[in-house]
């Protein structure tokens, strides 16, 4: 992975690194991680949805009460958008496999699901053996999971000629000292492993390494001071610009609470605007697959 490292002046983001506490109102995970500490992790793609290009909200969300997938579907005329929820803690096998249909401008779209064999970790989103279809006009217009040829049998659909375009990740994630994400930062489809190392106890100042792929994107020390900051490196001779906001971590609830980050591709956009500074750095409706952002919530767990 080629890496080089150059330095990115925001000089309003101090001040504006409020925006994981504002807006995204339109999207569903609102709705589902409003609770503390809820584990969830939401993606949006861009996809041909009732003859129309469309953003569709994917979120899988768990608590202790409930485990749930809910898929969104824009409504660009209307802030009622089509939503479809499946419940993934059902006790009754045939639950886990299923069809919903719902109607996206008078057109017919089908949700298929099989997750009778689906393997999870920590995470409330399957890691294999599953699958989730979204078909519109007798086309798979969004195909998630491994199970990939089953999905085309069982839906007798045929593959979309254009794949779906994923524009935005957003996700919690929990540890003591390391945090660890999957991102697709760089070129095509590689999934990146992403890890966040700090180091806020003892008698040392304290700091974090931020890592893709075992290689070092940053090292920030003397936390007190540097809670929230940015950084530029190259990616795969691209731009990719994180941001870091753990302020909580330090002073809220020493050793515990919630940091924020943000990895964005692309080049920079640091204008404000009155909706909030999430909607200007790491906006959901670009639908620009060059400017894909991943939000991060780091939750430290004592």
């Amino acid at each position: 992975m080629a890496l080089t490292m150059y330095r990115s002046s925001v000089g309003a983001l101090s001040s504006s690194f409020k925006f994981l506490q504002h807006s995204e109102g339109k999207s569903i995970e609102d709705a589902v991680t409003n609770r503390i500490a809820q584990n969830f992790v939401t993606y949006t793609y861009e996809t041909n949805v009732a003859n129309l290009c469309r953003n569709v909200t994917v979120t899988w969300s768990k608590n202790l009460m409930n485990h749930t997938l809910h898929i969104v579907v824009e409504n660009p005329s209307s802030e009622n958008h089509y939503t479809c929820k499946v419940d993934l803690k059902t006790w009754q096998f045939w639950g886990r496999k299923g069809l919903k249909s719902f109607r996206v401008d008078d057109k017919c779209v089908n949700v298929f699901w099989d997750f009778r064999a689906a393997k999870f970790s920590t995470s409330p989103e399957p890691c294999s053996d599953y699958y989730v279809a979204v078909v519109s006009n007798e086309e798979i217009v969004l195909l998630l999971g491994d199970q990939k040829i089953e999905a085309l049998k069982r839906t007798r659909s045929r593959p979309s000629l254009v794949d779906a375009m994923l524009v935005h990740k957003k996700e919690s994630v929990f540890g003591k000292k390391y945090f660890r994400s999957k991102t697709m930062l760089g070129h095509g489809k590689k999934e990146h492993d992403i890890v966040i190392e700090t180091s806020l106890a003892g008698p040392n100042d304290p700091e974090m390494w931020i890592f893709m792929d075992g290689v070092v994107l940053t090292r920030v020390m003397n936390l007190h001071w540097k809670f929230r900051g940015n950084e530029s490196v190259l990616v795969e001779d691209a731009p990719l610009h994180i941001f870091w906001d753990v302020h909580n971590w330090l002073y809220n609830n020493p050793n515990s609470g919630q940091g924020f980050f943000i990895f964005k591709r692309g080049e920079p956009e640091i204008e404000l605007d009155g909706n909030g500074y999430d909607k200007v750095l790491c906006d959901e409706d670009s639908g620009d697959g060059t400017t894909f952002c991943h939000l991060l919530h780091a939750w430290m767990i004592e």
